[in-house]
């Protein structure tokens, strides 16, 4: 497996907060290898999926969602409900390559009968059963099962099954290696995507006149520290509280957009910003980031870690007058695709990634 960690340490070559700007200009590790498996991944990967009836008093939390997903944390149904339509779907768990444990954190968190205090029980109860039922979970001990979850609290979640949290395969978008129970290698990050369809206008770089845009609530020690530096400031735009501009038009003048971790690593702003034709620049240290496998981050992204906050507009200013900039834009909106969601899924887009990302934890040895 080709696993890449992009930790923004001093130092390495794709850390801009060093001095050094990367010259690798391909949004991929390596387009070749990537193309043949993701090929290869179309045509042999199948998932098992235990199965559930309508009728179950818990169809609300296993089944897909019938409606559109919407919201902050649509990404978990948005990958649920076109998993179970997908062609990966197979009924002969003999042909499986991984098994997938359908809850829906999402909604067990807004169930009456469950609500945050019970998922674990939830989660513990869920595991006995299909352990008991079938024999697939007790042969491996778990390790080609995953679950998908977008919300923070799916991380206590397993924590009164912890073989689920360490042997099965966590596709979240709380994705901290720097946490206990995020294993980089095994597990994989999803990305947490806002819902918007179609593209919006106005993507030519040449537009966008402002330096760098960040808005957002003043949550965690990183955004106090980059609110107080550059409240004020003329070229970099931090705000809290409600805008008097559209979102939207901020992220489209801007030409770097911000994402800083708050209580968790990840948030929606990196997907808005690729779909606004942004530069995201990321000041999260320990994110594990989507796709890191495949994508080459550095082509199209700033990496920097949170005590860079103060040299911001210097290592900004830096990249626009050495020309990088020109091509991290133009590799944005090569990526774009690849962090948006589509009912049905198209080609190359999240959910198709997401499952390359699951194919390539596969083990190569079925047990029988």
């Amino acid at each position: 497996m080709n696993f890449t960690v992009l930790t923004p340490v001093s130092g390495e070559c794709f850390f801009y907060g060093s001095g050094k700007i990367e010259n690798n200009k391909d949004v991929f590790h390596d387009r070749d290898i990537f193309l043949e498996g993701y090929k290869e991944m179309n045509r042999s990967l199948k998932i098992y999926v235990y199965p559930h009836r309508e009728d179950d008093p818990f169809a609300n939390v296993l089944l897909p969602p019938e409606s559109e997903p919407d919201g902050n944390y649509a990404s978990e149904s948005y990958l649920k409900k076109a998993l179970m339509k997908s062609h990966f779907i197979t009924i002969e768990p003999k042909e499986a390559d991984l098994f997938f444990l359908p809850f829906s954190i999402a909604r067990l968190r807004h169930d009456r009968r469950v609500g945050v205090g019970g998922i674990q029980d939830f989660i513990r109860d869920y595991i006995q059963n299909i352990s008991h039922k079938y024999p697939y979970w007790n042969r491996t001990g778990g390790a080609d099962h995953f679950y998908v979850a977008c919300h923070s609290i799916g991380r206590p979640a397993m924590n009164k099954e912890p073989d689920v949290k360490f042997n099965a395969i966590q596709v979240v978008c709380s994705s901290s290696y720097f946490l206990t129970g995020y294993i980089a290698h095994k597990d994989t990050c999803l990305p947490q995507i806002w819902p918007r369809k179609g593209n919006p206008p106005n993507l030519d770089s040449s537009k966008r006149k402002r330096l760098a845009f960040f808005a957002g609530g003043v949550n965690s020690p990183e955004r106090v520290k980059l609110l107080e530096t550059w409240k004020n400031d003329s070229e970099i735009f931090v705000h809290h509280g409600r805008l008097k501009t559209t979102y939207a038009d901020e992220l489209l003048e801007s030409k770097f957009c911000l994402h800083v971790n708050g209580i968790e690593v990840n948030t929606a702003r990196i997907g808005d910003s690729l779909y606004y034709g942004c530069v995201p620049v990321i000041i999260a240290n320990y994110y594990d980031l989507p796709f890191a496998d495949v994508l080459n981050w550095k082509s199209f992204s700033v990496v920097v870690t949170t005590s860079d906050i103060p040299l911001l507009k210097k290592i900004l200013n830096d990249i626009i007058s050495s020309d990088k900039y020109w091509m991290l834009q133009k590799n944005v909106l090569k990526v774009r695709k690849h962090f948006q969601w589509h009912s049905p899924p198209h080609d190359f887009d999240a959910f198709y990634m997401v499952m390359y990302e699951l194919w390539l934890r596969r083990s190569s040895i079925k047990v029988s």
